[in-house]
């Protein structure tokens, strides 16, 4: 046992070392304003049950992990995002991406595929294959994934108020590739409440795309059982300027809220909770993003079991997705992004993903360059295979600041799920606009912080240096709009209108009615309908979702 202390031993020794740095005694604080505190003992962590909270890896609450083994037995996938300009360029972008080493895919689609525009549309113009791929039909589909086995590929999709149909067309594709929809493995994100928070990609109001997302469990969980048919998403609302604990804790109200409509729509918790996954990012500070993991996966579990009665370990445990932060990217200085990105992949690694994404140093340029792109897997490479990080289960456990931190995000975030269980759970929050008001107050306490330097961002407001001249970067060619909305016009000359016809009336009635929507959707893809075909119908019966208004 230590002598003295610790009160004694700050009271003493530290405050007699600290005269010598009066520079260094101001506040450190993590993104919820928690203090950090210079020293962390035994009695920090005083009464904690070790057994009981901590637990082993793969046992309830899951603190240390989902796996017994983790990394020991089989490493995070390594799935990099990507999507740009025309389906043949995404799709030598994927071949090359897979050479290289990379294990998964993730799919970037274009705004008007998000939100259910064809490339024809008004709407769509000065959008086509700028943020991603431009996907209209099935044939595009085709063509993005040409020569690549879908049975031998787990593949991510980062779409939402489309998720449906985009899903429709993956399964559509394998029938047409011969590959059974069981054998398909991958996420669709899907996650439409927090587009009212924080992203904006919606197209419906909340309650008919709610109704969109439990057909999706209920059709996967009998037709495609090894689909991830979520992926619940923070990533979005801490890029919009969440602190940490909120990202948690409304991601985990989002959940409660998915679930429980699944269960109000009749289906059994433990048959489809297993399909059930988590997207978070990895930010700056080392060791609350690793606290922030820990305890999410604690949360969830007692969520799972002790409000939801579930009973199949399967469905306790938060399985996650991680990408690095965007938002953290500087155009000044942006050789230091590949430092940034190192620290943060390195938190996701130690808070226990179960994929990861590593962000390019061009990113606050442009869409990243294949040199860039090649920088960010090698780093989640070396630090598989070369820095030990892979090594043991859960290294950082036990950690008197670890341990005290993930307790502390543990009950922040609680703290603020039982306010939005009070206001009538989430999406009566988010209609309320509590979630988008607490994001915004932390979004400028934080830009505050940079401009009166109380943060340091290095490049931007300390260590400045001579902004640089960026080259090799992404150009993307003006003529993919003009050769997509080609494309397009060919499909739709080309193609049976009878039968479109009929699958889009197909749909109609199903959206009119209970059945479920899949059948229907997978109908009009492989008619060939075009995604703004279908949500032109959808959006005839359910009507357009617009933006709350937050007073």
């Amino acid at each position: 046992m230590p002598s003295k202390s610790k009160k004694e031993w700050q009271d003493t020794t530290l405050q007699s070392a600290l005269k010598r740095f009066p520079e260094r005694q101001e506040r450190f604080e993590i993104s919820s304003g928690t203090v950090v505190e210079p020293l962390y003992t035994a009695e920090d962590v005083e009464g904690l049950d070790y057994t009981e909270v901590i637990g082993y890896p793969g046992e309830y609450p899951f603190t240390r992990g989902i796996q017994p083994t983790m990394y020991r037995g089989r490493l995070w996938t390594m799935r990099q995002y990507s999507g740009f300009a025309s389906a043949e360029e995404s799709n030598q972008r994927y071949r090359y991406l897979l050479e290289q080493g990379q294990t998964g895919l993730s799919v970037a689609f274009d705004l008007p595929t998000q939100i259910g525009y064809d490339s024809d549309h008004p709407r769509a113009q000065g959008e086509i294959g700028k943020v991603g791929v431009a996907i209209d039909t099935l044939e595009d589909m085709e063509i993005l994934f040409q020569e690549i086995p879908l049975d031998k590929v787990s593949t991510s999709m980062t779409i939402n108020a489309t998720a449906p149909i985009l899903l429709a067309m993956y399964i559509a594709l394998a029938k047409k590739q011969g590959v059974d929809a069981a054998k398909l493995d991958g996420t669709i994100q899907n996650d439409i409440l927090k587009e009212y928070v924080a992203r904006g990609t919606y197209n419906f109001p909340p309650r008919p795309s709610m109704r969109l997302i439990t057909d999706i469990f209920k059709y996967c969980g009998e037709n495609v059982p090894r689909w991830n048919t979520i992926s619940i998403s923070g990533y979005h609302m801490r890029e919009a300027g969440a602190t940490a604990a909120q990202e948690l804790a409304f991601t985990l109200a989002n959940g409660i809220a998915y679930v429980q409509a699944a269960i109000d729509a009749g289906l059994d918790i433990d048959a489809f909770a297993g399909r059930l996954s988590f997207f978070f990012v990895s930010h700056n500070n080392l060791f609350e993003e690793v606290a922030k993991f820990r305890a999410g996966r604690r949360l969830w579990a007692k969520i799972m079991r002790e409000r939801f009665g579930a009973k199949d370990p399967r469905s306790w445990m938060l399985r996650f997705h991680t990408q690095t932060a965007g938002s953290t990217l500087t155009a000044q200085q942006p050789d230091n992004n590949v430092v940034r990105t190192t620290i943060q992949a390195l938190a996701a690694i130690f808070g226990g993903t179960q994929s990861l994404h590593t962000n390019s140093r061009d990113e606050a340029y442009a869409t990243p360059s294949e040199e860039a792109v090649t920088i960010a897997l090698r780093t989640q490479q070396v630090l598989a295979y070369e820095g030990g990080v892979a090594d043991s289960v859960d290294p950082l456990a036990g950690s008197y600041l670890v341990e005290s931190l993930t307790n502390t995000v543990v009950e922040e975030a609680r703290d603020y799920i039982e306010r939005i269980d009070s206001l009538g759970g989430a999406l009566a929050a988010i209609e309320q606009g509590f979630m988008q008001r607490e994001i915004q107050e932390s979004s400028y306490r934080y830009q505050r912080d940079i401009e009166s330097e109380k943060r340091v961002i290095v490049g931007v407001n300390m260590f400045v240096s001579p902004f640089p001249k960026m080259t090799g970067l992404l150009r993307l060619d003006p003529e993919v709009a003009r050769r997509q909305k080609e494309r397009l016009a060919e499909v739709k000359r080309t193609r049976d209108s009878e039968r479109v016809a009929l699958a889009l009336k197909g749909l109609e009635e199903a959206a009119r009615g209970t059945a479920n929507t899949m059948p229907a959707f997978l109908e009009c893809v492989e008619a060939y309908a075009t995604i703004g075909e279908m949500c032109d119908v959808l959006r005839h019966i359910f009507g357009e979702q617009k933006e709350f208004l937050i007073f």
